[in-house]
């Protein structure tokens, strides 16, 4: 809610210059009211049971390079998300510890770009195919409601892009930074009659803070919004994101990155590491209104999604027959729908509804080198050692209801069924590769419930409970610790049970601040086994605990002035004890890791703060601090990244003639020249954990916008 309030305050101060300027007696325009929709009914965020945070786009490109969307989500507490430097890879992106094991990619946490799924059915996600250019908001939800959104929702990241209401408008800016930093984007919004749209493109391109890690990038933006009729409501959605080339500098060892933070292991040079990528999908919504309280809604999407990655695997490790090789090639269709029926009345509402997603993976493996073990020409695609189709599909019917017995009381309470089944098929068989079809089935009934009440407009109190549930992903059954072929079908799904309760005040004008208290307990976490030259197995431990404490707050200190403060606190911990490897292959794991030990990837303390200027014309400046406490980069806590802290600046100058709006924008990141690590390589095999930030840098832009 902070950044929720921090945009709503903004454009307040924009209204307030506007009058000013015409007359010192005008009055302020009305604005709307601000809604989420991550609980599927538009409701304030300030009256929900649950954590909620919305980013409107303007805040979340305000200052900031536009580049990865982990730029403007440091003021949400309970989600860490960090930039790895490392365009082969996804963004770090964590919600009260859940996806930090995550070393590519995201999971354990549900991502909707325009209501459709960037989560596959099996719980993998990626969030590479936004264009924040077109970002219209971004609600963030926390807590035992996010179970509502089914396999591996520890959290759920929701982003729409705008929908614009006014004229026309064509927008194009261009940036340049430090090493080779490029990028230059172009947009087109606007409504005519019962048609809007919103386009928007950009290219980024980037030699890298690090040796081997120039990388590519292209996006693409469409969403289409048809009114036919006075009831119904006609969207489509279609983007695409490409990786041409993006080089893969690997995590480093403590010694090395002391040594040389820009460096990489030998092994990134000799074997080329490296991953194209390709993704196109497109969506359809269908809304309509059957009467003033019922009204129908379905979404269906499909698409399509190709990747190609080389890594490190030492020759001498692939010459095992039944290893699947250094390169792994996959191609991937995906499909879904949700049908949706609501029923509004005055005080109460409800929810019914079921989700499908399919998801349809090719996967092929071969050797990354071509020759005999020595003299070998490596970083190319060598001889097949893989050939399967794996098939993940879905069926969630879920149930929610709102119900506001008094005007102090709301009552929230939802179930959904979830389903997910695995099915492989090997078509690589030989006289030493036997064949390793399989299948597994997991399902779980995920109940949550909440209550929240206004002691008065100034102060409300809520509490929630629910149960979350978390499937294997495809990737994390690819392999198996002994180092046999086929599916680790043996894997588990881990099965949590979450509480919460806090308070959302606003003690004065221009204030809102807010308070969670919550804790997670979880069954048969499932963890990393091995992890060795950039493959992973994974086991189920014990049980888990996840128990922490959040705040935010934003405040309006004069007509153009704002802050914002979030901070999170949280203790996650193995409470029972279990066995781990230390090498590959594994047949039996041998390494104990004690209970009690902290999850790795997990910082226990965060903080955020901003101060902000921002009129509506003229100068604009802003200030910006993290800070992070260490993180432990493998289950035996035998080392940390450490702590940090570090400061952002930034100063922008806005003009307006006539039609035309034109901005520039200066930012230096990490003003001190701090040394640290800005993201860690969970429990790789190799000691190498860490993933360096850059040291100071700066980027300079200018964007030019004008309305017809």
């Amino acid at each position: 809610m902070n950044t929720r309030f921090a945009q709503q305050a903004r454009r307040t101060a924009l209204a307030l210059a506007a009058a000013t300027a015409a007359s010192a007696h005008a009055t302020p325009a009305v604005l709307e009211p601000v809604v989420v929709t991550a609980t599927r009914t538009e409701t304030s965020p300030y009256d929900l049971p649950a954590s909620v945070d919305r980013i409107d786009g303007d805040a979340l490109r305000a200052g900031k390079p536009q580049v990865n969307i982990s730029e403007g989500l440091g003021a949400v507490p309970g989600l860490l998300a960090r930039d790895r430097q490392n365009y082969a890879q996804d963004v770090q992106i964590s919600v009260r510890g859940f996806g930090a094991r995550a070393n590519f990619g995201i999971r354990g946490v549900r991502v909707y770009v325009d209501d459709i799924p960037a989560t596959l059915p099996d719980g993998q996600g990626q969030i590479t195919n936004v264009e924040l250019g077109t970002v219209g908001r971004v609600e963030v939800l926390r807590g035992p409601f996010s179970a509502l959104y089914g396999n591996s929702s520890g959290g759920v990241i929701s982003i729409y892009s705008e929908t614009p209401s006014g004229p026309p408008r064509v927008d194009a800016g261009v940036a340049f930074g430090s090493d080779g930093l490029r990028r230059v984007a172009a947009s087109a919004s606007g409504k005519t009659g019962g048609f809007a749209y919103t386009l928007g493109a950009s290219r980024f391109e980037t030699d890298g803070y690090r040796q081997h890690s120039q990388a590519e990038r292209r996006l693409g933006n469409a969403r289409l919004n048809w009114k036919l009729g006075s009831d119904t409501q006609l969207t489509l959605i279609a983007n695409s994101v490409e990786l041409p080339e993006a080089q893969d500098p690997l995590g480093l060892s403590r010694a090395q990155w002391q040594a040389d933070p820009r460096g990489v292991d030998p092994s990134a040079i000799s074997f080329n590491t490296r991953k194209t990528m390709k993704q196109d999908q497109g969506g359809l919504v269908l809304e309509h209104g059957i009467d003033a309280q019922n009204s129908l809604r379905l979404m269906v999407y499909r698409g399509h999604r190709t990747t190609a990655q080389l890594q490190s695997i030492p020759v001498a490790t692939q010459a095992n027959p039944l290893h699947p090789g250094g390169v792994i090639d996959l191609a991937r269709d995906y499909e879904g729908a949700d049908l949706r029926w609501r029923w509004k009345g005055s005080t109460a509402s409800l929810v019914a509804g079921i989700a499908a997603d399919e998801l349809r993976e090719h996967r092929l493996g071969y050797q990354n080198f071509i020759g005999t073990t020595l003299g070998a020409a490596l970083g190319v695609q060598g001889a097949l050692r893989r050939n399967e189709t794996n098939d993940v599909s879905s069926a969630d019917p879920y149930l929610q209801a709102q119900w506001q017995p008094t005007p102090a009381w709301l009552l929230s309470a939802g179930v959904r069924r979830a389903s997910v089944g695995f099915n492989s098929r090997d078509a690589y068989i030989t006289k030493t590769n036997p064949d390793d079809s399989g299948s597994a089935h997991y399902a779980a009934t995920l109940p949550v419930l909440g209550a929240s009440y206004a002691f008065s407009e100034a102060l409300h109190a809520y509490a929630s409970a629910g149960r979350g549930f978390e499937t294997p992903t495809l990737n994390e059954l690819a392999y198996r610790p002994s180092g046999a072929t086929g599916l680790n079908f043996g894997l588990q799904a881990s099965l949590s049970h979450s509480v919460e309760a806090g308070l959302k005040a606003r003690p004065w004008a221009g204030a809102e601040l807010t308070l969670a208290l919550f804790e997670t307990g979880t069954e048969h976490e499932i963890v990393t086994q091995t992890n060795l030259a950039g493959r992973a197995t994974y086991q189920n431990a014990g049980a888990t605990r996840r128990r922490g404490l959040e705040a935010s707050g934003a405040f309006q200190l004069g007509a153009t002035l704002q802050a914002q403060l979030a901070a999170t606190w949280l203790d996650a911990v193995y409470r029972d004890g279990f066995l781990t490897c230390t090498a590959t292959p594994c047949a039996t794991a041998n390494q104990a890791v004690a209970a009690g030990n902290h999850i790795p990837g997990i910082a226990k303390t965060a903080l955020y703060g901003a101060l902000t200027w921002l009129p509506s014309g003229g100068w604009r400046v802003g200030l910006e601090g993290r800070a992070l406490s260490k993180v432990y980069v493998n289950d035996l806590n035998s080392d940390a990244a450490p702590g940090y802290a570090t400061l952002a600046s930034y100063a922008g100058y806005q003009l307006s003639l006539g039609a035309w709006d034109f901005g520039a924008l200066l930012r230096v990141d990490n003003l001190a020249n701090r040394r640290y690590a800005g993201s860690v390589i969970v429990n790789d095999g190799n000691g190498r954990f860490f993933e360096p930030a850059p040291g100071r840098s700066w980027l300079a832009s200018a964007n030019a916008s004008y309305r017809f």
